[in-house]
C-alpha cells in the first residue's frame, strides 16, 4: 500500500509557488487547514488565487494571507466577517469572483469527477452570468435557462480532516466536513492535514469519507486553535 505520509507541513507544502491556484477547505473558521495556511504565511508565496467558501476573519484563516497581501484573487461565496477582505475588494486591491455557494460546491465536485463544465439555473439573468454561455434545457417537463460554469482547476487542494491514515484515507468530524471532501477530490495535488494520523488499516472502511486515492500527501498537524467565528452563549439564569 502506498504511504502518503510526510513528516511535517514544511515537507507537504514545499513546492507551492508564487502565482498558483489553491483550493482551501473549510467554512468560515470551521475545518480550515490551519497549519498549511500558517506555513504559506511563513513561506511568503504571493500572487495566489484562492478558491474557498470565504476568507475567515481578519486575523485568522485565510485572513492571515490577506493581511500580508499574498492573495491576488479570491473565488468565494461571500465576504463574511473579514473587514480586510471587504476593504481590499472595495479598494480594488484584491480581485474577487463571488460565486453562489451551491455553484462553488458543484464546480469543485465537477473537477473531482472529471467533468469540464456544469449547467445551473443559479445566476441566470444576473451579473454572475455576464460573458458566460446560457442554454435552454427541458427538465421535468419544464424548459428553463441554465448557465454554463467551468469546473475549477487548481494546482493544490489544502484540506483538514479529523483523522487519517498513512494511505491517505480521511474522516471528517461533523460540520468540519463542509467543502473538504469535494476539494480533496478536485486538487491536482491534495495535501491533507489531520489531527490524528494512524497506520493504514486502522480506520473502519465504513467510516471513511474520502478514499486515499484522492490524497497525495498527509501529515499530522502540530497544533490547532479551532477558533470560533461567532460565539453565542445563553444568558445565565438564576
Amino acid at each position: 500500500m502506498i504511504n502518503r505520509a510526510v513528516k511535517n507541513v514544511e515537507e507537504a507544502t514545499k513546492d507551492i509557488k508564487d502565482g498558483m491556484t489553491l483550493m482551501v477547505g473549510g467554512f468560515g473558521l470551521c475545518g480550515i487547514p490551519e497549519n498549511c495556511i500558517a506555513q504559506l504565511v511563513k513561506m511568503g508565496v504571493k500572487n495566489l488565487t484562492c478558491i474557498s467558501n470565504n476568507a475567515g476573519v481578519d486575523d485568522f484563516g485565510l485572513g492571515l494571507l490577506l493581511q500580508t497581501k499574498q492573495i491576488k484573487k479570491m473565488i468565494s461565496s461571500y465576504v463574511g466577517e473579514n473587514d480586510e477582505f471587504e476593504r481590499q475588494m472595495l479598494s480594488g486591491e484584491l480581485e474577487v469572483e463571488l460565486v453562489p455557494q451551491g455553484t462553488l460546491a458543484t464546480r469543485c465536485m465537477a473537477a473531482g469527477y472529471g467533468m469540464p463544465v456544469i449547467f445551473t439555473p443559479a445566476g441566470v439573468g444576473t451579473e454572475v452570468a455576464q460573458g458566460k454561455e446560457v442554454r435552454k434545457f427541458t427538465f421535468n417537463g419544464q424548459e428553463k435557462e441554465y448557465l454554463m460554469e467551468k469546473a475549477f482547476e487548481s494546482d493544490f487542494a489544502l484540506v483538514k480532516a479529523w483523522k487519517g491514515d498513512t494511505a491517505g484515507n480521511l474522516i471528517f468530524k461533523s460540520t468540519a466536513r463542509n467543502f473538504n471532501p469535494m476539494m480533496a477530490m478536485a486538487g491536482k495535488i491534495t495535501i491533507a492535514e489531520v489531527e490524528e494520523l494512524v497506520p493504514a488499516g486502522e480506520l473502519d472502511p465504513d467510516h471513511i469519507h474520502t478514499p486515499g486515492i484522492y490524497v497525495h500527501r498527509i501529515f499530522q498537524g502540530a497544533k490547532y486553535e479551532k477558533r470560533i467565528e461567532q460565539r453565542t452563549v445563553r444568558k445565565k439564569t438564576a
